[in-house]
């Protein structure tokens, strides 16, 4: 007599059950998290408030919006806005000079804050320490148009520099420096830095703080230096904090700035303060074409998302350090 067939059995379906465990996991998370949950809802509700219901707008750049109609009642137009960006005339110029600040930014005022906290993390004396880090990051609490004048009093055709230069006799006439782009760069990257350098110290003094001491008493019985113990041991121990600055810093690289070109640029330094912002601004806001404007933004914003995951997974695969 033949043995019988065993039934068949019929098993879930992988993927119907991965989503059920899934589904389960979270609601038991919700769950036990609810209080949490319940503090974040006021919170919640204004970032989806003023940070993704306005992201309708967007829509803006691909039709040919008219003040008093709404962005669904105009024509729509897809990529004719951005075509008439990348082909404008302007557009190879304003796109250097975006990526040559930022470029110079990166380069200079990125490691710059890294060295301070180094340097001040060394100080043992507790108020001097206190005194340089509060001088150091006064500067970012005062607006740009504080930073202008200070500026025009100092490097002005009339200023401070220009005065001390001609009583000493190394120049027989004042140096135009706001109204030569060859210097542009160079003091935009300069005030940048004076304006910024001391408050992103404390984001690297805080991931000092966070070393632990054991490894510093180790390194010394080792025969480690300070300088050897900062190389080992302090930097190793920040290094994600400043890749984490590092690729966020790399998807704005599009964000050369607005309001210092707006207010240290001039007629004569055109051609090297125009960047993206302050041409969307112009050519988008101030002559009413807000479709135009909208198109060149999202362009940036798109470019700038897509750098993030580009840096993100280089470093990832170079440094094994990521953002997610």
């Amino acid at each position: 007599m033949k043995p019988s067939m065993p039934e068949p059995v019929s098993l879930p379906s992988a993927n119907g059950s991965t989503w059920t465990q899934t589904w389960t996991h979270w609601k038991r998370r919700l769950y036990r998290e609810r209080k949490l949950w319940f503090i974040c809802l006021p919170l919640v509700a204004w970032v989806v408030t003023f940070s993704y219901v306005p992201m309708y707008g967007v829509l803006m750049a691909f039709v040919d919006y008219i003040p008093g109609k709404t962005i669904l009642a105009s024509d729509w137009v897809g990529f004719k806005h951005f075509m008439a960006f990348v082909n404008a005339p302007d557009f190879g110029n304003v796109l250097r000079n975006t990526l040559a600040i930022s470029g110079l930014n990166i380069l200079i005022c990125f490691p710059a804050p890294i060295l301070l906290a180094l340097l001040l993390n060394e100080l043992r004396h507790r108020k001097f320490k206190q005194t340089v880090q509060t001088i150091s990051y006064l500067p970012h609490f005062i607006s740009w148009v504080v930073v202008a004048s200070i500026l025009y009093t100092l490097i002005g055709n009339e200023g401070i520099v220009n005065d001390l230069l001609l009583r000493l006799g190394f120049i027989d006439k004042p140096i135009s420096f706001l109204g030569e782009g060859k210097y542009f760069w160079g003091i935009l990257t300069s005030a940048n830095l004076w304006k910024d350098v001391g408050w992103s110290t404390i984001i690297y003094l805080s991931a000092m703080a966070g070393v632990d001491s054991e490894v510093y008493e180790a390194g010394k019985v080792d025969g480690l230096g300070r300088f050897g113990a900062m190389w080992h041991i302090t930097l190793p121990g920040i290094r994600t904090t400043i890749v984490l600055l590092w690729i966020l810093g790399i998807g704005s690289i599009l964000n050369a700035g607005f309001e210092q070109q707006l207010l240290l640029g001039n007629a004569q330094t055109r051609e090297y303060y125009e960047v993206i912002d302050t041409y969307a601004y112009k050519y988008g806001i101030q002559l009413g074409n807000y479709s135009y404007g909208a198109a060149v933004g999202l362009m940036k914003a798109v470019i700038g998302v897509a750098l993030v995951f580009g840096a993100n997974k280089l470093s990832k695969k170079l440094l094994d350090t990521s953002i997610f």
